[in-house]
């Protein structure tokens, strides 16, 4: 696909993976346009190796509240092509505890920005769901195979997050289905890598891992539950690839996840994450935190076959990177560690 002089419009533009895609999207050629509120997205993400801006930021990023029509509206307009990433999410503690604005903020999203890009017109459009939408019981049997796409229903998600992205993926099929939208959907496992949030309130589980490893002992180094739910970590530019090979391959197919096959435990992810900081790291447990789910694992067989896509970054070398980005980050921008 020619990405050059195509407009392209990439909600959460300024968070952890639309950073991402924008950079590579501005390397081939295309438009790009973000809209992101700034809740977990940082400007600062969107600087290239030398301090400079990989978009214009006064012409080309708009900080808006897509739960309103019109800021959707906005957005789309003379726009080609739509990567939809902009959700509400945080760690596992603020979901559970703010569960009813986490699920009307997102249903508002997802439904207002699918009609604005219907009116638009526009010819592309990818969703992003999450794998945490999988039924509560198939996410707790320790015995259950790898996750394949059909295994969603019947539908019962933990979290009222897990409820707002199937309530997507199901509103993406039906603009699909009807016509209404050409459109790819992507159900991502648990995506980590550079430009992940890192503050104590909202940071997900590896970002919060490793800046508990940097700060230590200044912070303590706690795991949330006993540290054996897993989950199956995914690099973030190797979701980047396979969001732009959903454009090219992936329209009105389906949801396609993206993930991988092999099960980490939380305590593993620690482990390593303290052999990479060096230090004399003591793990402690708080039982009373909330964990989520025992874990889940992909069969990404489906998307190999429809994208022909594998993920290329191992969890090792990708733990590494993130560790270095964070260790930057958090001496360029101390202030972050308060937020």
């Amino acid at each position: 696909m020619n990405w050059s002089e195509r407009n392209v419009l990439i909600t959460g533009g300024a968070g952890h993976i639309g950073s991402h895609l924008t950079a590579e999207l501005v390397k081939k050629g295309a438009n790009v346009r973000i809209v992101d509120n700034l809740w977990r997205g940082k400007k600062e993400y969107l600087l290239d190796e030398n301090g400079k801006p990989i978009i214009d930021f006064e012409k080309n990023f708009l900080e808006l509240d897509l739960r309103e029509m019109k800021n959707c509206e906005k957005a789309v307009n003379g726009i080609d092509i739509i990567f939809h990433l902009a959700d509400v999410v945080a760690g596992i503690d603020f979901v559970f505890g703010n569960e009813a604005f986490v699920y009307r903020s997102n249903i508002l999203i997802n439904s207002n920005m699918f009609y604005a890009a219907h009116k638009e017109k526009s010819e592309k459009f990818a969703y992003v769901g999450a794998a945490c939408a999988y039924p509560l019981e198939k996410q707790n049997d320790p015995d259950h195979p790898l996750f394949k796409e059909e295994d969603m229903y019947p539908a019962h998600p933990e979290s009222s997050y897990g409820w707002g992205k199937l309530m997507g993926e199901y509103e993406c099929e039906l603009y699909s289905k009807t016509g209404m939208l050409d459109a790819s959907i992507l159900r991502l496992h648990n995506v980590y890598g550079p430009h992940s949030d890192l503050s104590p309130q909202k940071s997900q589980v590896i970002p919060a891992t490793i800046r508990k490893a940097i700060q230590y002992p200044k912070e303590d180094f706690i795991i949330w539950g006993n540290g054996e739910q897993n989950r199956a970590f995914i690099y973030v530019t190797d979701v980047v690839d396979a969001l732009i090979l959903s454009m090219e391959k992936g329209i009105n197919k389906g949801p396609i996840q993206i993930g991988n096959g092999k099960k980490t435990t939380i305590n593993e992810i620690a482990d390593k994450v303290i052999e990479i900081s060096g230090k004399n790291i003591e793990k402690k447990y708080d039982l009373s935190k909330p964990t989520g789910d025992l874990g889940r694992a992909a069969d990404c067989s489906l998307a190999e076959e429809t994208l022909g896509w594998k993920p290329k970054i191992g969890l090792e070398e990708g733990l590494k990177m993130t560790y270095e980005w964070a260790e930057r980050f958090l001496k360029s921008y101390p202030s972050m560690y308060n937020q």
